[in-house]
C-alpha cells in the first residue's frame, strides 16, 4: 500500500470554534506540527508553533496578554507574528529568537489552519461547510479521534458501498449502495457523488409510507472535508430531473445537511470532526437529535472497522490493495491530492 502525501497548501480543521473561548490558548497537532491557537479578549484569532525558543516549553500552557502570548516557563513573550518581545531579565532580542506562525481562520463554526506557505493562504479556499448557527438547519455536532491515518479515513467516505455491510444497524442501507456505484465527478479540488434510490420506503431516520425517491450528494474536497446534502422527493422525481440535481423546495421530507472534516494529526492518527441535522422546513430539534443518535452509532462502527483495518496494515509486509469498480472517487480524490503534493514539493525544491 503506497505511502500517502498529504496537501500542505490547504485549511485544515483544527476545531470546533465554540470551544476556544478567549484566552484559554489551545493545543492542536495537524500533520505531525503542534500547534497553540488562541483567541484574545477583543476576538482576533492567533496561532503559532507550540514551543517556546528558550527550552522548548509548550506555549499552550502560556498565558495571554493583550494579543501576546506569555510562556508560562521563563516567562519570554511572543507576539502574534511568533517573534520575542521581551525576554525577562535580558535586554538583547536574538534575531532567531522566532517561532512559526500560522494563517488561521473561524468560519462555519471551524478553527482552520493553513499548514502550507503563509502567502499562500487564501482564505477564499476553505470550504463551504454549514455552520452550527446557519439559520437554515438545526444541527448537531461532534468528533471522533482514530487510531488510524487520516487517509484511511478519507477512503471510507468517498466509498459508499460499505454503507450496505458497515452500517446496515445504523444508517439502514440497503444492498443498493454496494450494487450500483454513484455517480462521481470530478470538481475543482475534490470530487462529488450523487445518487438517487428510486421507489424507496426511506431510511432508519424517516420511514415513508408510500414509495418514494431519495436522492444525496456530497463534494469531498482538498484537504478531506465532506459537504453532503439530500432529501427525499415524490416518486418519479428521479426520472423527471434526468437524474440529475434536484429542486429541493419540491422534496417532501428529510432533507439534510453534514458537514465533516478529517484532520491527519501525528503519526498514525487523526481527529474526525462532523455536524448533522434536518433543514428547518422538514425537522425541528427531536429530528436533530434522532440523526445525531444515528451518526453516533454509524460513526463508532465506522472507527471499529477502521482501526482494525489499520492493524492489519501494519502488520502486513509490504501490503497491496486490490481496487474494485466502487473505487472511482477514492482512485481520483488520490490522484489529485498526490499531483497537489508533487506540485508543492517542487515548488519548494525550486525556491531552495
Amino acid at each position: 500500500m503506497p505511502v500517502m502525501s498529504y496537501v500542505r497548501n490547504a485549511w485544515y480543521v483544527a476545531g470546533w470554534s465554540q470551544d476556544l473561548a478567549a484566552e484559554k490558548p489551545f493545543a492542536i497537532t495537524v500533520l505531525g506540527e503542534r500547534i497553540v491557537i488562541w483567541r484574545t479578549a477583543a476576538g482576533n484569532l492567533h496561532a503559532l508553533e507550540d514551543r517556546c525558543v528558550h527550552r522548548l516549553a509548550p506555549l499552550s500552557l502560556g498565558r495571554c496578554e493583550g494579543e501576546r502570548l506569555r510562556c508560562m516557563y521563563h516567562g519570554l513573550l511572543f507576539d502574534p507574528d511568533g517573534k520575542v518581545a521581551e525576554i525577562p531579565g535580558q535586554e538583547l532580542i536574538p534575531a532567531r529568537a522566532q517561532v512559526r506562525r500560522y494563517p488561521v481562520a473561524d468560519r462555519h463554526s471551524w478553527l482552520w489552519v493553513w499548514m502550507g506557505d503563509p502567502a499562500l493562504a487564501d482564505q477564499g479556499l476553505i470550504p463551504a461547510a454549514v455552520g452550527l448557527d446557519h439559520p437554515d438547519y438545526i444541527l448537531g455536532h461532534g468528533q471522533l479521534d482514530y487510531a488510524a491515518e487520516a487517509r484511511l479515513i478519507n477512503d471510507n467516505l468517498l466509498d459508499f458501498s460499505h454503507l450496505t455491510f458497515v452500517h446496515a444497524e445504523s444508517f439502514g442501507a440497503g444492498p443498493q449502495f454496494a450494487a450500483t456505484p454513484g455517480r462521481i465527478t470530478p470538481i475543482e479540488r475534490g470530487i462529488r457523488y450523487e445518487r438517487w434510490t428510486e421507489n424507496s420506503m426511506g431510511s432508519s431516520s424517516r420511514r415513508s409510507e408510500v414509495p418514494m425517491d431519495s436522492f444525496m450528494s456530497y463534494d469531498f474536497v482538498i484537504p478531506g472535508i465532506l459537504l453532503m446534502t439530500g432529501g427525499v422527493f415524490p416518486l418519479g422525481t428521479a426520472k423527471a430531473c434526468d437524474y440529475g440535481q434536484p429542486d429541493y423546495s419540491k422534496a417532501v421530507s428529510g432533507v439534510t445537511f453534514t458537514s465533516q472534516a478529517v484532520t491527519p494529526m501525528e503519526g498514525k492518527t487523526a481527529r474526525y470532526f462532523f455536524s448533522w441535522g434536518p433543514h428547518r422546513n422538514h425537522g425541528d430539534e427531536a429530528q436533530r437529535d434522532l440523526l445525531m443518535g444515528i451518526a453516533a452509532k454509524a460513526f463508532a462502527e465506522d472507527k471499529t472497522m477502521i482501526e482494525a483495518q489499520q492493524r492489519v496494515i501494519d502488520d502486513t509486509p509490504n501490503p497491496q490493495v486490490m481496487p474494485t469498480a466502487h473505487d472511482r472517487g477514492v482512485t481520483l480524490f488520490n490522484r489529485l491530492v498526490e499531483k497537489l503534493a508533487r506540485e508543492e514539493q517542487r515548488e519548494q525544491s525550486e525556491a531552495a
